[in-house]
């Protein structure tokens, strides 16, 4: 019976693994991974081979890197709370507070590991409001005119993120705004970490770009170290979900394949950013098209009313239990799923690089009930 699938794929995760750490050396900057956007620890024996640090934003995710990555994590929360704080710093090589009130209420608790404080340079170019961490209001850390000129004595770092799957030429405009705003406190600092939303892997990143960056900062400020922490990068374009086709249903001329798994459990990102994913072997078309022969909204198996994106044109009338493939859906998705309606979650496999297919996990009904116990 064919089930849905996540498959990741050894041989493109590997080549983006060796990218990074290319740029990492030629950059002579830490590059490590976000667990915000990938978090399968099956997977960490092979990341081990190219990065030595992860980067977590709750106590689970801390855990995660200790015992399963095997590494203090850099970690940084909008706010922790005092019954977690203790054991994150426990699991933590770095750990950046979001606010001054934060520092001051926990940071004599973390002695011996280096502190941060993550500062807001009031710049960012995503467009998509939902993803955008300099939005006017934003709750994400310190503007410069609320710093001291003298920082406390145990803030070693400055940690600042502005991007989400950004090319390197609008780090090089964000880089010239958090240079003016927070440079005059660079020699207090021993690191600073730019976050994530690198699309180092990108096919039109510019690569060269990125590293000429890293340099020409290094020659101004030659004892800071640098720190990125993409997500996206590490996972991009390494594998797809592999989905099936239940029923197919009309209405008003518009037909609707409904699959056997869900964009608001297993897709999130295609409602909240919106994301519009690449069907294998389908072309997206307006929605004007969306009654012509061989088109199809893609429907999820939730209640949810909007569990559906379109349109779709294929080369062929849909047929019932015939895959239909969802590119690029590891990074972000296998970590923001959920089991609403208990619809059943996919499995997730990897794809060696010898051709074999490993199943990693089976999801069942014991995790939709677990998650209530």
């Amino acid at each position: 019976m064919a089930i849905p699938i996540y498959i990741i794929e050894e041989r493109k995760l590997r080549r983006n693994l060796r990218l990074i750490s290319e740029v990492a050396a030629k950059a002579d900057i830490e590059i490590i991974l976000a667990f915000k956007a990938f978090a399968l620890w099956k997977t960490f024996p092979i990341f081990r081979e190219y990065i030595h640090a992860t980067t977590a934003s709750s106590l689970s995710e801390a855990r995660l890197a200790m015992e399963e990555f095997g590494a203090s994590a850099h970690t940084y929360s909008p706010a922790y709370t005092d019954d977690e704080i203790d054991e994150i710093i426990s699991c933590s090589s770095h750990l950046t507070f979001n606010s001054l009130s934060q520092y001051h209420l926990f940071h004599e608790r973390a002695a011996g590991v280096s502190i941060g404080l993550r500062v807001n340079p009031e710049y960012s170019e995503v467009g998509t409001l939902l993803y955008n961490p300099c939005a006017p209001g934003s709750r994400f850390g310190v503007t410069a005119d609320k710093l001291p000129e003298q920082l406390p004595e145990d803030i070693e770092g400055f940690h600042c993120h502005c991007h989400c799957e950004s090319g390197a030429d609008v780090f090089q405009r964000t880089l010239v705004h958090i240079e003016e705003k927070f440079a005059k406190w660079f020699p207090q600092l021993k690191w600073i970490n730019f976050g994530g939303g690198h699309l180092m892997t990108r096919k039109d990143y510019d690569v060269n770009l990125l590293i000429q960056l890293m340099q020409a900062f290094h020659q101004r400020y030659p004892w800071l170290k640098v720190i990125l922490e993409p997500g996206s990068a590490f996972a991009w374009q390494t594998g797809p979900l592999v989905s099936h086709v239940v029923d197919v249903v009309e209405d008003k001329g518009i037909k609707t394949a409904i699959l056997d798994v869900s964009f608001t459990c297993h897709m999130p990102d295609c409602l909240e950013m919106p994301y519009l994913p690449e069907v294998r072997g389908a072309e997206h078309v307006d929605i004007e098209k969306a009654v012509e022969p061989k088109t199809y909204r893609l429907g999820g198996n939730s209640c949810l009313s909007g569990d559906f994106m379109g349109s779709w044109q294929f080369d062929h009338e849909l047929k019932i239990g015939e895959e239909v493939i969802f590119e690029d859906m590891i990074h972000y998705t296998t970590v923001k799923t959920n089991t609403f309606n208990g619809v059943t979650h996919p499995s997730i496999a990897m794809l060696h690089e010898d051709g074999t297919l490993e199943v990693l996990r089976r999801f069942g009904y014991e995790d939709y009930r677990n998650r209530m116990d």
